[in-house]
């Protein structure tokens, strides 16, 4: 079956789903790929300069870098924008993970991009602006781009410290995780990659995005697991006083957000008294077997079970709606350990979900990418089936409703249209108004 037809029977299959939800699960678990006309505009053309791709933690692509074209490598867009086309989709923002051999083309027709599979347009495609202060200079020549980069169409401020974690190595790494090898690549392709960012380098980048106008609403602390010490200092020491140094300097000028493993209490109160309003305290996979399979670094130093108690006892340090932590949506159907059926994938993953969303606790996820230098990544380079991402959808949102709950906070508006997370469509199902569900029913019908 064509791709085109495919995802149109997708659609029609999941009529409570937005279609741009369902397109959107389909281009971050298969990845993009660009004509070079949509990368590097012809001269006249009315295209301008776009926000390459910055490679915040991960490498988010289905390619080595060594295997990508200069103009893929070097022009690439962090994100898109998706609008319009035969299904009228509402503005839509993905993250692009890019895969030459990918069926999903953003080419150039008429002087527009559009996304195209197998030469049926799917919609527009608009490429973020370059930000004001992305070539902005630090004193010793560094872009704030490399400092601080922006994602989620510029809402976010992703300050990843630290760019490698000390789970090293195959028996300790989390098998689905790229960010050693990202590390690595990068520098052998020479980009400009700094290991560890200072603080004064960081607190240097936010005075130079602060002096221009610009979306931001929010940053993310955040870098590679820490085991023993970084510089002399624990893990909550080192991570601390970037968020202390950012909110001295510009107190609740932004949502502060950290990254960071599941700590003990005392750590997670020194967090907070630092001045974070969000702590992620991320579980990747809920089925405590496969914990311990893909996270064998985690679960030998901290565990399954006392990872997730961390969890809850921090939401009466932060308040429940504040402690949001992520998995990975997809590894769950991994080989070779994971569920070779749909249902019963969804239905463990959604035990999680009632779980914490019991507790008032709403995790979020990212759509799992298999990067090709991580073991999941090799063994599974198409990743999980479509059906199992927007089965997770629909149980991921019903909890939601099921609770209570609001979206999670730091992530922009929520709702088809309005989302602006962009590696996952989990943003794009909650907040639904009945004007946003007889949109989705009348595209369907279109």
């Amino acid at each position: 079956m064509s791709t085109y037809r495919a995802i149109h029977e997708h659609i029609e299959q999941h009529p409570s789903l937005p279609p741009e939800a369902v397109i959107k699960a389909d281009l971050l678990r298969r990845g993009i790929c660009f004509t070079d006309e949509a990368l590097i505009p012809p001269p006249g053309a009315d295209l301008p300069q776009h926000q390459p791709k910055s490679y915040f933690i991960f490498s988010f692509d289905m390619v080595k870098q060594s295997e990508l074209d200069e103009a893929h490598k070097w022009r690439a867009p962090e994100e898109i924008a998706l609008t319009g086309g035969p299904l009228e989709l509402r503005r839509t923002i993905v993250s692009v993970r890019l895969n030459p051999e990918s069926p999903y083309r953003i080419v150039v027709h008429e002087g527009q991009r559009w996304l195209e599979t197998e030469g049926q347009k799917l919609a527009q495609v608009a490429l973020p602006p370059f930000p004001p202060y992305y070539a902005e200079k630090l004193t010793d020549g560094r872009a704030v781009a490399e400092i601080a980069p922006t994602i989620q169409w510029g809402y976010l401020i992703y300050l990843t410290v630290f760019r490698v974690c000390q789970y090293f190595g195959e028996k300790e790494e989390c098998q689905f995780c790229d960010i050693n090898h990202n590390y690595r690549q990068q520098i052998a392709a020479k980009r400009p990659y700094t290991g560890v960012k200072k603080v004064e380098d960081i607190v240097a980048a936010m005075e130079k995005i602060a002096a221009v106008e610009n979306p931001s609403k929010a940053y993310t602390i955040t870098g590679g697991s820490v085991t023993s010490q970084i510089g002399g200092e624990s893990e909550v020491e080192f991570y601390s006083k970037y968020v202390e140094a950012i909110e001295a300097r510009f107190p609740r000028r932004w949502i502060g957000k950290v990254v960071t493993q599941a700590w003990p209490v005392e750590d997670v109160k020194r967090l907070k008294a630092s001045g974070a309003q969000i702590y992620h305290p991320n579980y990747e996979v809920w089925d405590a077997n496969l914990f311990a399979k893909l996270c064998p670094g985690k679960e030998r130093y901290i565990g399954h079970d006392t990872w997730i108690r961390r969890i809850v006892e921090a939401a009466e340090v932060f308040g429940p709606a504040k402690v949001i932590p992520n998995f990975v949506g997809g590894i769950e159907m991994a080989a070779p350990y994971g569920f070779t059926d749909v249902e019963e994938a969804v239905r463990s993953t959604g035990e999680g979900l009632d779980f914490f969303m019991s507790k008032g606790i709403t995790p979020r996820f990212t759509t799992w990418c298999p990067e090709p230098t991580t073991p999941l990544g090799k063994l599974n380079p198409e990743g999980a089936p479509l059906e199992y991402h927007l089965r997770l959808l629909e149980v991921y949102r019903d909890t939601v409703e099921k609770h209570n709950l609001a979206p999670p906070p730091g992530y922009g508006e929520a709702g088809p249209g309005r989302a602006v997370f962009s590696v996952s469509p989990f943003m794009d199902v909650l907040g639904m108004g009945e004007e946003d569900q007889v949109r989705s029913s009348e595209a369907l019908s279109s």
